[in-house]
């Protein structure tokens, strides 16, 4: 079989980076998708049982609302590198918008300014995303990686933040509704908040962990650390090849 020409070798890197922002401006769809969903159960659902945890995880599907706009903003223009950092910024802004306000409600409630009641649509609703948003994530990361893109990496970060704090509303909504502990919903809004104030600072930086590996464009193979350009502490360009 004769070998592929020179311009065929040149040309395909450049297909598969055409192939790979289509990937990321349809997962950005169906990330804004699923969340105003989301977004407008959870926050009907925690006003109605005063759940600080729900609206809190309500709003941080707004928030992934505006960090997938602003990827799908990042990769609707000529030159997506250039538009990189405005993304990060509103990333980060999103997480720390997110943290102040779940910071207030549960202060809130902690001193007695209303106890949240048992929410079924709330515990299945958490449940739902515990198992949707792993897999958003998983594929928005990989496309992300492969392309080079901070911001898209950021934004799957996102989405893995929202799969973490499904299992903390879980089991904030879980211990109220079995044993009336009412104190447990704005504990897990408060590890939300946590949580989402890391992630604003990290996305700030741009530590969008091992989002430019050296050899960006091609599939992501267990490589150093250095290799990667991850942060110190950070392990995941270990066994990416999943």
């Amino acid at each position: 079989m004769a070998a592929p020409s020179l311009h065929a070798q040149q040309g395909a890197p450049a297909a598969r980076r055409a192939v790979l922002v289509r990937r990321v401006r349809l997962l950005a769809a169906a990330t804004i998708t699923y969340n105003v969903v989301e977004a407008i159960v959870a926050i009907t659902a925690g006003a109605a049982a005063s759940s600080t945890a729900l609206i809190g995880f309500g709003l941080d599907s707004v928030i992934e609302v505006s960090s997938a706009a602003a990827v799908a903003w990042q990769f609707a223009g000529r030159d997506p590198q250039a538009r990189e950092k405005v993304a990060l910024r509103v990333i980060a802004v999103s997480f720390f918008a997110l943290a102040a306000y779940v910071v207030v409600g549960s202060m809130r409630a902690l001193t007695g300014n209303g106890e949240a009641e048992h929410s079924a649509v709330g515990l299945v609703l958490a449940a739902l995303s515990l198992l949707v948003m792993p897999l958003l994530s998983a594929a928005q990361r990989r496309a992300g990686r492969e392309l080079g893109s901070r911001s898209a990496v950021a934004d799957s970060r996102q989405t893995l933040l929202c799969t973490y704090l499904s299992a903390v509303l879980l089991v904030g909504l879980g211990l109220n509704s079995l044993f009336g502990w009412s104190w447990a919903d704005p504990v897990a809004a408060l590890v939300i908040a946590g949580v989402a104030i890391k992630e604003g600072r990290e996305a700030w930086r741009g530590d969008a962990c091992c989002a430019v590996p050296v050899n960006a464009g091609r599939p992501p193979t267990v490589q150093s650390a250095d290799a990667c350009a991850c942060g110190p502490g950070c392990s995941c360009c270990l066994n990416e090849a999943k």
